[in-house]
């Protein structure tokens, strides 16, 4: 049986519809004190009030080039230094798919290298966006976030043509360097498919489903 606690522990309660209200944020912030969630997952532009509202009780991840990861380094870089001004904890960026179709691997590492560093001691997450690659290029991409010194590698925008599968959080998990874990998002329908991908080898995941399905369980004590 799925461990509920330990599931919502690895949780970044996820929000980034384009039409999000600051009521729609606060409930998820809500959600995610309530059921102490890893974070929340919310657009920068509510980043600031929502650190504001939660305090030290929850921690904030933004987004950065997010959904199409195309903007400049030195835009993704103004942006991450933003965030972070503005309360952000975490950071989820989007790589440069580009670059790495065209073999520039020392780009895309670069990018990272430099956004981890305006990250300073915040946690950095690099959305790779696993539908739109190779098997190949998967695996470059596990090498080059363990080369730039990221925190994490993570799967999907979620806004894309599919999100995160199990068997592209194996491939990541067999193939991240030390001290780099995997994040799943995009997809992930419920706390069984949840537990399929920690077993998987995620140690976060990016939903709002989990929490949706805790509060329809009755008896649970939640």
């Amino acid at each position: 049986m799925a461990d509920i606690k330990n599931i919502l522990s690895k949780c970044d309660h996820t929000l980034l519809a384009q039409t999000s209200t600051w009521e729609q944020i606060k409930q998820i912030c809500d959600d995610g004190m309530k059921y102490a969630t890893a974070s929340v997952c919310i657009p920068p532009s509510f980043v600031k009030r929502a650190k504001e509202y939660v305090g030290d009780k929850l921690a904030i991840c933004t987004v950065i080039g997010f959904p199409n990861g195309y903007c400049t380094t030195a835009v993704k870089v103004f942006e991450t230094k933003d965030a972070i001004a503005n309360g952000a904890d975490e950071i989820d960026m989007v790589i440069n798919i580009g670059d790495l179709r065209d073999n520039n691997d020392e780009a895309v590492c670069d990018e990272i290298r430099q956004i981890k560093a305006a990250c300073g001691e915040k946690i950095l997450k690099v959305i790779i966006e696993t539908c739109l690659l190779t098997e190949d290029e998967k695996i470059r991409m596990c090498k080059i976030v363990t080369k730039a010194g990221a925190d994490y590698i993570k799967t999907s925008t979620g806004f894309s043509t599919a999100g995160a599968t199990l068997e592209d959080v194996r491939l990541m998990y067999a193939n991240v360097g030390e001290g780099v874990l995997v994040k799943a998002a995009g997809g992930i329908s419920g706390i069984d498919d949840a537990q399929a991908f920690i077993d998987a080898g995620a140690s976060r995941l990016g939903t709002s489903r989990v929490v949706k399905a805790v509060k329809g369980i009755e008896g649970s004590g939640y």
